[in-house]
């Protein structure tokens, strides 16, 4: 049987991203954000399934994942998973399974949540909300099993660096335009725009030839407004991490 291999080993080239997708460059790390609100209006809102704002937590909480379906013991057994960022801003991840009642509460506590999806062989038979205290920090709609949220926080001890984005409108409604807005958050900080674009339909494309860098912590998120009513949006990220060096490179001689 063939092993999968790296034609590296045979003294060619393969393609930087390539190799870091298959972690095979040590401490660089990769992530796809994808997000989507249904219906964005003429108040600014995140592009996520959940709609309005996000609201980001204050502290680190646990996350009960719990059902929509009118009888909860349909959904008992669904397995989801629920990624994020610890307290420190470290990387964690917990496994909840859905009992009975058609809940599921994370032992594991949470300052930020970007990503939540069905894990096990059984899919839910509604919508699913993760939440605490009547704040929802992400939502699994039905027949996604998995969040569409332009969420995303850099973890504690490594720089993000921003490779692509995009931003796409889908209306059935004339003369209406849309302005979205990439933007982040320093921690301790506030949110100040990195970019602003406007469609009438279609979609717009963004690739940075040299990289957008974002330090530990920093808070990203795509927000759209529109001039009219009913517009479903769609935005990505394509964000590369590095591990930060312990080396001050700026004063570094070999």
């Amino acid at each position: 049987m063939a092993i999968p291999s790296s034609i590296t080993r045979f003294g060619k080239n393969e393609p930087f991203y390539l190799q870091a997708a298959r972690g095979q460059i040590e401490n660089h790390k990769h992530t796809f954000k994808f997000g989507f609100n249904s219906d964005i209006n003429g108040t600014e809102e995140t592009v996520w399934d959940a709609g309005g704002l996000y609201t980001y937590p204050s502290s680190a909480l646990a996350m009960t994942v719990t059902t929509t379906a009118g009888t909860p013991a349909t959904d008992n057994g669904v397995k989801v998973t629920v990624q994020g960022l610890d307290e420190d801003y470290n990387e964690v991840s917990q496994e909840v399974t859905l009992a009975g009642s058609g809940t599921a509460t994370t032992t594991q506590t949470f300052l930020r949540v970007f990503r939540a999806f069905v894990s096990g062989s059984q899919e839910p038979t509604a919508t699913l909300n993760i939440t605490n205290g009547g704040t929802t920090y992400a939502r699994i709609i039905l027949g996604q099993n998995q969040t569409l949220m332009s969420v995303w926080t850099v973890p504690a001890g490594y720089t993000a660096y921003f490779l692509a984005g995009s931003v796409s409108l889908g209306t059935a409604n004339i003369n209406q335009y849309l302005t979205a807005r990439l933007i982040s958050r320093l921690s301790g900080g506030v949110f100040r725009t990195q970019q602003k674009v406007t469609l009438e339909g279609g979609s717009f494309q963004q690739n940075y030839e040299i990289p957008l860098e974002f330090p530990e912590k920093t808070d990203i998120e795509a927000r759209a407004v529109s001039s009219g009513s009913n517009n479903a949006v769609s935005a990505t990220f394509d964000i590369i991490y590095i591990k930060n060096s312990s080396v001050d490179l700026n004063n570094y001689s070999p």
